[in-house]
């Protein structure tokens, strides 16, 4: 969501809207989908009438759901206002038995029960909300056209949007044939943070920034995202999916876009997604031997694991971009599992300024932290005060909830709301997924082999190879 003069977080959706969420007992619908819910509620950015309709397999009476939802706030959400919890709560339902082509459960009588009682008035709004495994997405698409669902609906898709440029298009075509692009979102949440909206605005707003963001200024890009957490809540959908499509190919693709494309004509839907799927058409094909895949000490040991899993948990690899902005400027992109530290950042390393002064040992930067509300920071070489001239190298930081007025949205909680509202300047494009997926087939036909790595540490030494001459700047 792109604030501005003219767009905005200022109003509610004003259509009545039913939101199915499918999965709703599931670890990502309380992780994630849920507290976005009821902040987006908190915060009077839901429609005026509303449905929430959780579907899954058990046979869970609406009371038992709502416990359930209470629960998931209560452990992953904001602080629950018990004031306002009773009206929230009457809006959420639950159908059971599953859904699929077969038979839809009671989704259709719990649907039909709930367009009953909002306004005849109006139109109702439906959003399918697919917080399920990828490998039931398809069979889910076909049972929503088979049951009369996709009609004037919005669906949403979590990651990873195919496991394969060929699943990938079987995917998409079947996806359109009951659904128009504008009405399908693939959310991405790192596109929904704020310091990632904060890369184009920053550029596009300062001059002195924008002058820079350029290869005559700019040695490398670094996009890092280690993290210390394991996969144990995750065993059977990392191992089956691993870091890169499960990191690189959905995110850190997408943030190379953002760091990487041209100005669009407006920070308008459209325009943003143009941009964005211009560069990536321009992001040149993966080389194995510029790729790194590691896999943490252990990981086989985890329940639901195989004994002989060659899947990554690690990936660092090395792009590059064909366009005159950055050709020859490395886009150096980390993330991993079991490291040392858990960090979200985006750098530009900056190239030592011609002139009298010597260089600095390490090169400057622009950081962007993904992390929370965000932070930008610079790096600049100043006189230390006092006699003579000794150089010292300082960082100011910026925090992004310390701006006047800052009233952060977590990304899921500023994505669902852009779905209630269509706007899918946020969202990966079909063009723009197909396209990342042309960039990492090379991997998946001639895939490197896994390198160990000991949980703790920052990965494979190998990966350390990749961002010389400067290196990494998380280290």
């Amino acid at each position: 969501m792109i604030l501005s003069e003219t767009l905005g977080v200022t109003e509610s959706p004003a259509s009545p809207t039913i939101f199915v969420l499918f999965g709703a007992t599931g670890d990502l619908a309380a992780r994630m989908v849920l507290p976005a819910f009821y902040t987006l509620a908190q915060k009077n950015l839901l429609p005026k009438e509303w449905r929430l309709v959780g579907n899954g397999r058990g046979d869970v009476a609406h009371e038992d759901f709502r416990k359930t939802v209470r629960d998931a706030l209560d452990q992953y959400g904001p602080e629950v206002d018990d004031a306002s919890w009773d009206d929230f709560a009457q809006r959420l339902l639950f159908a059971g038995g599953g859904f699929s082509q077969d038979g839809p459960g009671s989704l259709l009588d719990v649907l039909a029960e709930v367009e009953d009682e909002l306004d005849d008035e109006a139109e109702v709004n439906f959003v399918h909300y697919l917080a399920i495994p990828p490998s039931a997405f398809e069979e889910t698409a076909r049972a929503l056209q088979q049951h009369q669902l996709a009609d004037h609906a919005r669906i949403v898709f979590e990651k990873p949007y195919g496991t394969s440029p060929e699943a990938f298009q079987s995917l998409d075509s079947l996806v359109h044939e009951m659904f128009a692009e504008e009405d399908v979102f693939r959310i991405d949440h790192f596109l929904g943070k704020e310091a990632t909206q904060n890369l184009h605005v920053l550029r596009f707003a300062n001059q002195s920034i924008g002058a820079a963001w350029h290869r005559d200024h700019v040695a490398a890009v670094q996009i890092d995202v280690p993290e210390t957490l394991d996969v144990a809540n995750r065993a059977a959908f990392y191992d089956a999916t691993g870091a890169m499509m499960d990191m690189v190919v959905t995110h850190l693709l997408q943030v190379a876009a953002e760091v990487a494309m041209e100005p669009p004509v407006s920070l308008g839907a459209e325009d943003l997604q143009e941009a964005r799927e211009s560069v990536i058409s321009a992001f040149r094909p993966l080389k194995p031997e510029e790729v790194v895949l590691g896999q943490f000490e252990g990981y086989q040991d985890i329940e639901g694991i195989a004994d002989d899993s060659q899947m990554d948990t690690f990936c660092a690899v090395r792009m590059w971009i064909d366009t005159d902005r950055w050709q020859g400027v490395p886009f150096l992109l980390r993330t991993g599992k079991k490291m040392a530290v858990s960090e979200q950042r985006v750098s530009l390393l900056l190239k030592p300024v011609d002139g009298p002064l010597p260089a600095s040992e390490k090169p400057s930067a622009i950081t962007f932290s993904l992390s929370g509300a965000g932070a930008v920071a610079a790096d600049y070489t100043l006189k230390q005060p006092g006699a003579g001239i000794r150089l010292a190298q300082v960082r100011q930081t910026l925090e992004l909830d310390s701006l006047k007025d800052a009233d952060p949205l977590p990304p899921y909680v500023a994505l669902i709301y852009d779905v209630l509202t269509g706007d899918r300047s946020l969202f990966t494009s079909s063009a723009g997924l197909e396209n990342a997926w042309r960039v990492v087939d090379p991997i998946l036909q001639d895939r490197p082999a896994v390198q160990p790595y000991a949980p703790g540490t920052m990965g494979p030494e190998a990966a350390q190879e990749l961002a010389q001459p400067h290196g990494w700047l998380i280290d």
